[in-house]
């Protein structure tokens, strides 16, 4: 195999009337960087000539050659250019000159394709864009050329919608009309669907309205937490789907509840201030997940005691948080057990005593009483939706933010795979 062959193989380059000669290697200074400089020559006989038309024949001669710098994809973790002589030809039917051309670049451009090919999966993973743009040698702004170019426009289906679906929000970017942007997942597989950029109703009215009447009749359940907006628009349009409210949801409801009413007791409490500001987290447990076996020194405590001691002379130091307490633990224990009947008890037959917090979240929780229901009697979950948003959050402060909503939704649906990379592009 000549020299010429393992360079190119190595470099990856598929123009095979690209030859190099002996002291084709060296290495340069530009701008402070070290660059691994490989200097090849461009030759072979057009087909015609690109001014004029005219097929190559005796009225062509060769007019020396034209020398471009080709930034390629880095050679053992050094940046690497292509130092490339294209050759001249002249033609005289029209007496104008032209450079052949070659598959590794576009025509005018100094970026090789293999380089916008590195940048096009490199925007599959969280990297920042500037990150990526550093480690190829290019501007953010080719980066973000390379987005739009590679990729494929999100194409999809407005006739189907799986039967379970997924909705929650996330913090949008400030150019988006909302502050906070819709995200559509599939209850069953946990993908994205899509990303809407406001959740308001009246958006949403108008995005769903473009699917099909089959696709809204075939979700069966849809999942959310207890916004709202969100039980109205599946009430107008989607006719056959039960609402579930997400188990996360209800013990966050309750156990904000108790907090608020520790807090202000606590404001008022200054014999137990500082017992009742330490020891929050225990208060919030499950009464089966606190141990009552292992006596050890608490901090406030002047004897040893067990995590449900400490507990029981927190709730005993006021009525209020003691019968708050009772019903919080009762409410927990039905929804870890799925328990609908005594849930429903607790609801309709609580406490009078309990803090005016714990009366709101019940009101709260009777007002969703029918679709809590279907919570306690299916699995689905917001678990997915819920990684996914945690995965867009990363994304988010990796960039370092983004200015606009279609960047940002776009670069999200490429990390999640959701818009593929364009076959023309690959294969040019």
């Amino acid at each position: 195999m000549s020299n010429t062959n393992y360079i190119t193989n190595i470099l990856n380059l598929k123009d095979k009337n690209i030859f190099f000669k002996e002291n084709f290697y060296k290495e340069e200074k530009i701008k402070g960087i070290t660059y691994k400089i490989f200097e090849g020559y461009l030759s072979y006989k057009p087909v015609c000539c690109s001014k004029c038309g005219v097929v190559f024949d005796d009225n062509f001669e060769k007019h020396g050659f034209i020398t471009s710098n080709i930034k390629i994809p880095n050679v053992s973790g050094f940046k690497t250019i292509l130092r490339l002589h294209k050759q001249r030809y002249l033609c005289k039917h029209c007496n104008k000159a032209f450079t052949l051309s070659s598959n590794i670049v576009n025509f005018g451009c100094f970026i090789s394709n293999n380089t916008k090919h590195q940048i096009a999966l490199d925007l599959t993973k969280k990297r920042s864009e500037v990150d990526i743009a550093k480690d190829n040698s290019v501007s953010a702004n080719t980066v973000e050329r390379v987005m739009d170019s590679f990729y494929d426009s999100q194409k999809l289906y407005k006739n189907y919608l799986p039967n379970v679906l997924l909705f929650d929000e996330f913090k949008s970017v400030k150019s988006a009309n909302g502050a906070m942007s819709f995200h559509l997942c599939n209850g069953i597989t946990g993908k994205t669907i899509d990303i809407v950029e406001d959740r308001k109703l009246f958006s949403l009215v108008k995005y769903f309205g473009k699917y099909s009447h089959k696709a809204l009749n075939n979700v069966k359940y849809i999942v959310i937490d207890m916004y709202s907006p969100y039980v109205s628009l599946i009430k107008k349009l989607f006719p056959n789907a039960k609402i579930i409210i997400d188990n996360f949801y209800l013990i966050q409801l309750i156990s904000r509840s108790l907090n608020k009413t520790r807090i202000s007791i606590m404001k008022k409490d200054k014999k137990n201030y500082n017992k009742l500001k330490r020891y929050w987290k225990l208060l919030l447990k499950s009464k089966d997940e606190l141990d009552f076996e292992n006596w050890k020194k608490f901090t406030c405590f002047n004897s040893f005691m067990t995590e449900s001691d400490v507990v029981n002379y927190i709730i005993n130091t006021n009525d209020e948080l003691k019968h708050t307490n009772l019903v919080y633990q009762e409410l927990l224990s039905s929804i870890k057990n799925k328990d609908f009947n005594a849930f429903s008890f607790i609801l309709n037959n609580h406490n009078e005593n309990i803090s005016l917090y714990m009366k709101t979240s019940i009101n709260t929780l009777i007002s969703f009483k029918d679709n809590i229901y279907n919570t306690f009697n299916t699995n689905y979950h917001n678990g997915y939706i819920e990684g996914n948003n945690n995965f867009i959050k990363v994304l988010k402060r990796i960039a370092f933010g983004f200015r606009s909503f279609i960047r940002f939704k776009t670069r999200i649906l490429i990390c999640k795979g959701l818009i593929s990379i364009n076959k023309k592009m690959v294969n040019a």
